[in-house]
Formats: structure tokens, C-alpha cells, sequence
């Protein structure tokens, strides 16, 4: 459904002394910019390149073919959007932003741990270290993107640490056909062997704070019956 003109937002390009700006949904402009595909009628409210939206100035054929080399809309909208800025509102930015922070959070969570207790941080320990930290969540960065320089910004808050573990298991043969697929999805396996009794041993690599949860796994697997060892901590 097209978004009404009161809920689009600008998003601008600036380029050789000239503005281009259309309107667009927030939302759907930012799926552009990580690199979806979104369909015309979704994304912008009005079909028009613009020099000034709020006066109605439209920007000329002539400046479009010199700054992106044609004056296809659909062309030309995709640029603005995915090189220049879209204008979110204060509440929208807000929005993101809390959900950023939530999945960075939770990728934090799972991928650290406590060095000195060798333990995961909890959810909430981990924000309440980043706000005492003051840490700024970027809310167009990627989640990913942004884990290394949290950690590192945490570090005088709290112990934490990224760690990753390699672990040797071996799965008894009556149990090696649903546990196959589900520990290689768990984490990365980095060699694995079959044995002449049908058994499957395997090195799998995870992060270390997903320890207890990759052993919660196996257990449920087996039935218990599963040996495994750490064989490496990085």
C-alpha cells in the first residue's frame, strides 16, 4: 500500500553544487540502502526527482543525465537513496535505534563471555554496562558491524571478552542421523570422521558464550550419551 505524503520523508542527494530528492518511505528507503529490492509504487509517494521538495522545484533532465547518467527515475531514485540520506523522524530514529540495541544485545549475550568466571554475560548485565558505558548504537550500521567496537567500549565496565572454542565430539551411531544436521547448523565444523562402529566425531566451532546451550543440545540429542572435550580456546 503507497504511504501517505504526510509519512514519506526526504531523501537527498547532494552532487556537484546540485540537491535530488524524492519521497519516499522511511522504511522501505532503508530496506534500499541494505541492498533489497523494493517496488516503485512501495517506496516513493510521488514519481518526481525534485531540487527542493518543500517548494515543488523539480530537478532537470539535463542535471540528471550529467550526475547519474541517465534520467530514469527508477534509476535515479535507487541512487539518491542508496548514496545519500534519508531524513528519518525523530520518533522513527528512536524506534530503530531500540531495536538495534536490543539485537545487538543479544549478539553480545551469546557471542561473550566473562574471562576471569569463563561464563556468558546476561542480557541485562550487558545493558546496563552499556549505558553506564554511554555506548552509541548507530541505528542504519548493521548490528554486526558495530559488536567490536561495543565490546571494546564495555571492557572497562565489565570483564568481556569474544572468545571462540573448539570442542571434539563423538555421537553414538543410533543418534548420529538427527544430531548431524542440527550440531553442523549450531556451529562451524572444522573436521569430522566416521567410524567403523557408525559413530560420528566431529570438531565443531562455536562461540565461547554459547557453550552451555551447544552442551544443552547434544544432551538432548543423545540422551545424554555423548562424549565431548575442548580441544582449543581462541
Amino acid at each position: 500500500m503507497p504511504i501517505s505524503v504526510e509519512k514519506a520523508v526526504v531523501a537527498r542527494l547532494s552532487s556537484h553544487g546540485k540537491n535530488f530528492e524524492i519521497l519516499v518511505d522511511p522504511y522501505k528507503a532503508l530496506d534500499v540502502k541494505k541492498g533489497k529490492e523494493v517496488p516503485m509504487d512501495e517506496l516513493v509517494v510521488i514519481p518526481e526527482v525534485f531540487e527542493d521538495c518543500m517548494k515543488g522545484e523539480r530537478a532537470s533532465a539535463s542535471d540528471m543525465n550529467k550526475i547519474f547518467g541517465t534520467s530514469d527515475f527508477k534509476v535515479v531514485a535507487y541512487q539518491i537513496i542508496r548514496k545519500g540520506e534519508v531524513q528519518l523522524t525523530t520518533e522513527q530514529r528512536r524506534k530503530m535505534k531500540e531495536e538495534k540495541t536490543k539485537k545487538i544485545v543479544d549478539i553480545i549475550s551469546r557471542k561473550a563471555i566473562d574471562p576471569q568466571r569463563n561464563v556468558p554475560h546476561t542480557p541485562q548485565r550487558i545493558m546496563r554496562a552499556m549505558e553506564e558505558a554511554r555506548v552509541h548504537i548507530d541505528e542504519i550500521q548493521s548490528a554486526e558491524s558495530q559488536i567490536e567496537r561495543i565490546v571494546d567500549a564495555l571492557k572497562p565496565i565489565i570483564p568481556i571478552s569474544i572468545e571462540s572454542i573448539e570442542i571434539m565430539i563423538r555421537i553414538p551411531p543410533q543418534y548420529t542421523g538427527k544430531a548431524y544436521g542440527k550440531v553442523s547448523e549450531f556451529g562451524k565444523l572444522k573436521r569430522e570422521e566416521w567410524r567403523n562402529d557408525g559413530s560420528w566425531v566431529s570438531v565443531v566451532e562455536i562461540p565461547a558464550g554459547l557453550q552451555g546451550e551447544f552442551y544443552n543440545l547434544l544432551n538432548s540429542l543423545t540422551k545424554g550419551d555423548v562424549e565431548t572435550k575442548i580441544i582449543k580456546k581462541s
